[in-house]
């Protein structure tokens, strides 16, 4: 399985660079069907763009942004707010009480390998609820800055745990504790990554997705079987990008970058979409 990819190293940079390129506000983006009151989705097949590695200003025809929760929405169009959720940010397992660090049966600290990131304990009610207490503080934060939705990372975090440690039905209860929390701020709420349990979606309370490599991994299908057309997906490669146009481009959002999602003008920077590719 593989993981998602986060860029937390850049992020200070990017922060740096906000008060010149964003102001904290909300648009008014229509729900896209849904009941009065309730969270409005994400536009469906518009132009997508994600800066987990430095904020810019949105490029011409982009309609939706994905930015840290650290960093302020882009103005003018519909902000998604990611927080790392499953996982302590390389380096913060002392923002964690110990007891809710996962932990192997020599009680040392479970580690995601690729990403330098502890593993948190959902394998019970009462951990989940607290380590939801210190993720719903984040996601209050995306809503007082003004984003409309939040993409909480990690769901599969559960099959890089070993053994019995963690298990889906522990990823699939604590992400529907951030979903009741997001829908009360007004938020709506993705899924993302983590194929296998698109079809939980209405069980979990998820609005959308956001996806990385669907294309390159045959899985777009899955996604899309399960939120229809309120899908957004991130390919990092000349072929993943031409699966996902070719199968799905008339209905989704889709968008190629580079794999560091550095800000426009950076050294690396790539960003292509199905009209452009």
């Amino acid at each position: 399985m593989r993981t998602a990819r986060r860029f937390p190293a850049l992020l200070a940079v990017s922060a740096a660079l906000l008060p010149l390129l964003v102001t904290a506000c909300t648009d008014g983006t229509p729900g896209n069907g849904r009941d009065a009151g309730e969270p409005a989705l994400p536009p469906v097949h518009a132009g997508f763009d994600y800066q987990l590695g430095g904020a810019y200003a949105p490029p011409d025809g982009v309609d939706i942004v994905v930015r840290d929760h650290t960093a302020s929405p882009a103005p003018g169009v519909y902000n998604i707010c990611y927080v790392n959720a499953f996982q302590a940010q390389p380096g913060k397992e002392e923002d964690w009480d110990p007891d809710l660090l996962l932990r192997d049966g020599a009680d040392e600290v479970v580690m995601d390998e690729e990403w330098g990131e502890a593993m948190l304990d959902i394998s019970t009610p009462a951990k989940r609820e607290r380590i939801a207490e210190k993720v719903n503080g984040w996601i209050d934060q995306c809503a007082s800055k003004g984003f409309r939705a939040v993409e909480p990372d990690n769901y599969d975090s559960y099959t890089r745990a070993p053994g019995n440690l963690l298990s889906a039905d522990d990823a699939k209860a604590f992400l529907g504790l951030l979903a009741v929390h997001a829908h009360g701020k007004g938020l709506a709420i993705g899924q993302k990554n983590t194929a296998e349990l698109a079809p939980a979606r209405k069980q979990v309370g998820l609005d959308f997705a956001v996806v990385e490599e669907c294309g390159m991994y045959e899985e777009c299908d899955d996604y899309v079987d399960a939120f229809g057309p309120h899908v957004m997906v991130v390919e990092y490669s000349e072929r993943g990008l031409r699966a996902v146009c070719d199968g799905w481009g008339d209905e989704i959002s889709v968008v190629r970058r580079d794999m560091d999602l550095v800000a426009k003008g950076s050294p690396g920077y790539l960003r292509k979409t199905c009209g452009n590719g």
